[in-house]
């Protein structure tokens, strides 16, 4: 196969290093496998202390948060990066800063997944996220720009989901409790009219995968992932609007 110049992908992580970790396998995968041997991805990626986001989500002071993200994205793009790659759904709250702050494209993750809803046929969906994610309009008003109805839990299961999220999953932890009463949430979705579900939190992915439902899921880490590999290799069909 002949050589093939990637553009270079800027990976903004660390919240939490679970997922960022998740993010690098797949999108070196990714890389391989469509360009063979022994290539791997050309990237960049800065990790930020999520000690120092989950402060800032805690105290609603988005507007720290985005200096914080901005900050970063700024490095990326001066280490050569082409295009930013956030990490994590909740702080695509702060999207608008980080591409405020920055001349190369951020690919919205909001926007691949839905794209990827819209090619399943499929019209409405349950979200799973933070509560932030979950109850703030910022991605699922993005979703539904694309034409698709968004679906949240009642109020007691979005605790349930939060509270696995932080308390669990970004420490690494998997119980199998937390993936039953992720299941059942998933069930009340479907019976409201949830025709798939899209895990909307990085972290969910490692508790919850298609084996575990009987409807659609999107996995917005590999959908991401996946996305920035098409760009990477010159597939901007799925990159930044």
């Amino acid at each position: 196969m002949g050589e093939q110049r990637q553009r270079r992908i800027g990976l903004l992580g660390g919240m939490s290093w679970q997922s960022s970790a998740l993010y690098y396998s797949l999108i070196n995968e990714g890389v391989a496998e469509r360009l063979g041997g022994v290539h791997s991805a050309d990237l960049v990626m800065v990790s930020v202390d999520f000690a120092e986001v989950e402060q800032v989500q805690a105290a609603g002071d988005w507007h720290r948060a985005g200096e914080l993200l901005a900050r970063e994205a700024r490095a990326l793009e001066a280490a050569g990066a082409e295009l930013i790659v956030l990490c994590t759904n909740t702080m695509h709250i702060v999207a608008p800063a980080i591409e405020a702050a920055v001349s190369i494209p951020l690919l919205h993750l909001a926007d691949v997944t839905a794209r990827a809803i819209g090619v399943a046929g499929l019209v409405r969906v349950g979200l799973l996220g933070t509560r932030f994610t979950m109850q703030k309009a910022f991605y699922r008003e993005r979703v539904e720009s694309h034409g698709i109805e968004v679906l949240v839990p009642d109020f007691d299961d979005q605790a349930v989901v939060h509270r696995v999220i932080y308390e669990e999953l970004v420490r690494g932890i998997v119980s199998e409790q937390s993936r039953a009463q992720y299941r059942q949430i998933i069930d009340r979705l479907v019976e409201r009219g949830a025709q798939g579900v899209v895990l909307g939190c990085t972290e969910i992915e490692l508790l919850i995968d298609e084996h575990h439902v009987e409807v659609p899921l999107f996995a917005t880490t590999r959908l991401h992932a996946h996305a920035a590999v098409d760009w990477a290799l010159g597939d901007s069909s799925r990159a930044a609007r």
